[in-house]
């Protein structure tokens, strides 16, 4: 199990016990208010989050290397959609530990990352092999001065 899922509402619980043992009914308040203004920006940041995403597709990104040099082990998967403002396409069976998420951008270039509880274990970026029957770039001929 989870214990840090339980460290939060335990230690707004304490809180509110300090407070109104210290300071009586206007603690409670005063301590609830925080509690219910810290709980509201954290939906409203997730609300303003996936309402960025709404408007993508899913699955795309701009730039998959830029997304790839921006990821960090540790970080939720809000993070990683707020990153990518589009939701990853879910490659792994679903309800099954560790999820799998790509993202692509126009070059077909991809990130598959794993998270581990929602929280991102690895990714890895993957690349097109550049196409064989593609003519070899030719140089632009030197400009010349108008007479």
């Amino acid at each position: 199990m989870n214990f840090l899922k339980l460290l939060v509402p335990v230690g707004c619980l304490v809180l509110l016990a300090a407070a109104f043992s210290a300071y009586g009914w206007r603690g409670l308040f005063v301590v609830g208010g925080g509690i219910t203004m810290w709980l509201l920006l954290h939906f409203t940041r997730m609300m303003t989050v996936l309402k960025r995403a709404a408007d993508r597709p899913v699955g795309y990104v701009g730039s998959a290397v830029m997304l790839n040099a921006k990821l960090k082990p540790g970080v939720n998967l809000l993070h990683v959609v707020a990153l990518t403002r589009a939701l990853g396409v879910l490659r792994s069976p679903e309800g099954t530990q560790p999820e799998i998420y790509r993202w692509t951008d126009g070059s077909d270039s991809y990130v598959d990352c794993t998270f581990a509880h929602g929280k991102l274990v690895s990714w890895q970026l993957t690349r097109p092999a550049p196409a064989e029957d593609t003519p070899p770039a030719v140089p632009a001929p030197a400009a010349t001065p108008a007479p």
